[in-house]
C-alpha cells in the first residue's frame, strides 16, 4: 500500500510535464500544421517543394530522433550552448521537447489540413466571390469551418497518439509521467509503476476522446 501511494505520489509529479508537453505541442502545432499546408499547396513550385520537403522528412524520421537533434544540435552544429536557458520553470530540456513535438506533429497535421481543404469543390469558392467575400473571408467563414469537421476525426486520432509520444521526451530526461514511473519501478523492483501509468495514459485518453467527440457532434450543423 505504501509502494502504491509513492507511485501514486511520484506519477502526479510528472503528470504535469505530460499535461505541459501535451497542451504546448498543440498550441504550437495545430496554427503551423495550417500554415505548413498552405505552404505545401502553394502555386510557387520552389514553395509547395520546400514545404513537401518538410513534411516529408519530419514523418519519415523518428520522433526520438528529432528529440534529439533538436536538443544537441544547436550545440554540436553550431556550437551554441543552451542548456542554461530558463523560462520560468521550463528549462532548455523542456522547451527543447515542446520544439521537436511541435514540428514533428505539425507535418502531420499539415497533410490532414491539405487533403481537408483539397476536397472542397470549387463551386463553393465559385459562390463565395458571386456573393462578394474576399479570399481571405471564404477561407475563413466558409471554407475552415467545414475543413474542421471533415478532418477532426482524423485531427482526434493525432491527438490521441500525441497524450502517449509524449512518453518519449524521456530521452530528454525531461521528468514527465514515464521518466517517473521508470524511476519508480527501477527503485521498488516492480512492475507495478508502469501499470499504473499505463492507467493514468489511458484516463487522460478517455478524457481526451470524450471532448472530441463532443466537439465533433457540436459541428454536427455542417453535415
Amino acid at each position: 500500500m505504501g509502494n502504491l501511494q509513492s507511485t501514486l505520489i511520484q506519477l502526479w509529479q510528472g503528470l504535469g510535464f505530460t499535461f505541459g508537453i501535451f497542451f504546448f505541442t498543440l498550441i504550437f502545432s495545430i496554427p503551423l500544421g495550417l500554415l505548413v499546408s498552405k505552404g505545401r499547396m502553394s502555386k510557387i513550385k520552389i514553395v509547395s517543394l520546400v514545404f513537401q520537403l518538410y513534411i516529408s522528412i519530419l514523418r519519415g524520421t523518428p520522433l526520438m530522433l528529432q528529440l534529439l537533434l533538436v536538443y544537441f544540435g544547436p550545440y554540436y552544429i553550431f556550437g551554441v550552448n543552451l542548456g542554461s536557458i530558463q523560462i520560468g520553470p521550463f528549462n532548455y530540456r523542456f522547451i527543447a521537447t515542446i520544439i521537436a513535438f511541435s514540428l514533428n506533429y505539425a507535418a502531420y497535421f499539415a497533410e490532414i489540413f491539405r487533403g481537408g481543404i483539397q476536397s472542397m469543390s470549387k463551386g463553393q469558392y465559385e459562390a463565395a466571390t458571386v456573393l462578394g467575400f474576399t479570399k481571405m473571408q471564404t477561407y475563413f467563414k466558409i471554407i475552415l469551418p467545414q475543413v474542421i469537421k471533415r478532418v477532426l476525426p482524423s485531427v482526434s486520432n493525432e491527438v490521441i497518439t500525441l497524450v502517449k509520444d509524449t512518453s518519449l521526451a524521456q530521452v530528454l530526461s525531461v521528468t514527465e509521467m514515464f521518466t517517473k514511473a521508470s524511476a519508480a519501478a527501477s527503485a521498488q523492483v516492480s512492475v507495478m509503476p508502469f501499470i499504473v501509468a499505463g492507467a493514468f495514459y489511458y484516463a487522460m485518453n478517455l478524457i481526451v476522446e470524450t471532448i472530441l467527440n463532443r466537439v465533433e457532434k457540436s459541428m454536427s450543423y455542417y453535415s
